[in-house]
């Protein structure tokens, strides 16, 4: 009898995690790279649980851009890497508002590469290696939004956790990421709001992480040969780990939960603005101008690039889909261009 009844609950708890793992499959947009019966093996792990976060922010953003662009529809591109790992590339392109928007997420481990561990080494990382070889873990999850109408900002947003095993067995850990803003035109309500929405977020959790990492992302997001930031901004954080794994991991979520809030309210607002051919080109000589950070100064561009078996189409899915250079070309003083130009050559405070 004790036997029967346990075969009875065993089978029956098999039943009930079958039935989580599948309603948790259909809030994602493709099964997770680690595999369900892998995650709920090390659900109290962090790692599991962040991959959980990333699928479930990239099927939440997905799926909140797909409302905004009913015609259109993302493609779902699952791939592995033969080191370790894989991915999920989510691409929706040439729609009626999104001219790309990208929303990919990474889970990969294997062997750092001598050039990324020299990357890291250059921010002050101390990586003690065995016989050369640092074993690693990455994940994170990723997006660069273009829309087609320039009165619509583009946005990006990119959440991470790293971890890497040195030669006396210890871990080091850390997390990084950030949401950022670029628009063609400055419309200073949308710039608070989205500012306010992710001063929000980082407030739930400590009041001086806000000005800290709206700082930091001002300082990153810097084309040095420009002059001039990339956008207006948002926070950027990297390398993060303290107060403690936990507390940071919270606060991550936290951001990642803030994306929607504070990005969907202005492509609602401005989607069926009319535009002029002018306008249209200045937008496309701005995205020339995100193009040169992206393949110049983005990290997280360099180390894809720098770690073997990477997928090249997924790193770059950031680029847009058209831009456009001109020689010297120089917008009129007191114009709408030169407005946002002032701006991203000195950034503001918009919150206070």
């Amino acid at each position: 009898l004790g036997l029967g009844l346990w075969r009875r609950q065993t089978a029956l708890a098999a039943a009930r995690e079958d039935e989580e793992d599948g309603e948790l499959r259909q809030r994602f947009m493709a099964p997770p790279v680690s595999g369900m019966r892998e995650l709920r093996r090390r659900r109290r792990e962090l790692r599991s649980r962040m991959e959980l976060l990333i699928m479930e922010t990239q099927a939440e953003v997905c799926r909140a851009l797909a409302a905004l662009d009913p015609g259109a529809s993302f493609s779902v591109d699952t791939w592995e890497r033969k080191e370790g790992g894989g991915g999920i590339s989510c691409v929706l392109q040439d729609g009626e508002v999104f001219e790309k928007a990208g929303v990919n997420v990474s889970v990969v481990s294997g062997l750092l590469s001598e050039e990324a561990a020299r990357q890291m080494r250059s921010r002050g990382k101390s990586l003690k290696a065995k016989d050369g070889k640092l074993p690693f873990c990455a994940m994170g999850v990723s997006s660069v939004i273009h829309p087609k109408n320039p009165h619509v900002p583009t946005m990006h947003f990119n959440y991470r956790y790293f971890e890497i095993e040195e030669a006396d067995g210890t871990k080091q850990w850390w997390f990084g990421g950030g949401t950022d803003l670029t628009p063609t035109y400055l419309n200073e309500e949308d710039a608070i709001h989205f500012h306010k929405t992710l001063k929000e977020a980082c407030d739930k959790h400590d009041l001086k992480l806000y000005p800290k990492y709206k700082k930091w992302c001002d300082d990153y997001f810097y084309i040095k040969h420009r002059g001039e930031r990339r956008g207006i901004g948002g926070i950027f954080f990297d390398d993060v780990d303290s107060p403690s794994k936990e507390e940071v991991f919270q606060f991550v979520k936290s951001c990642a939960k803030a994306v929607v809030p504070c990005y969907v309210p202005i492509v609602k607002k401005h989607r069926n603005d009319s535009f002029t051919p002018e306008e249209k080109l200045w937008q496309q000589l701005r995205r020339g101008r995100y193009v040169e950070f992206n393949l110049v100064y983005d990290r997280g561009t360099k180390f894809g690039l720098l770690t073997p078996g990477s997928r090249i189409e997924s790193i770059l899915m950031s680029l847009p889909l058209t831009a456009r250079w001109e020689y010297m070309h120089t917008p009129p003083e007191s114009s709408k261009e030169a407005e946002i130009l002032e701006v991203l050559r000195n950034p503001k405070d918009w919150v206070h």
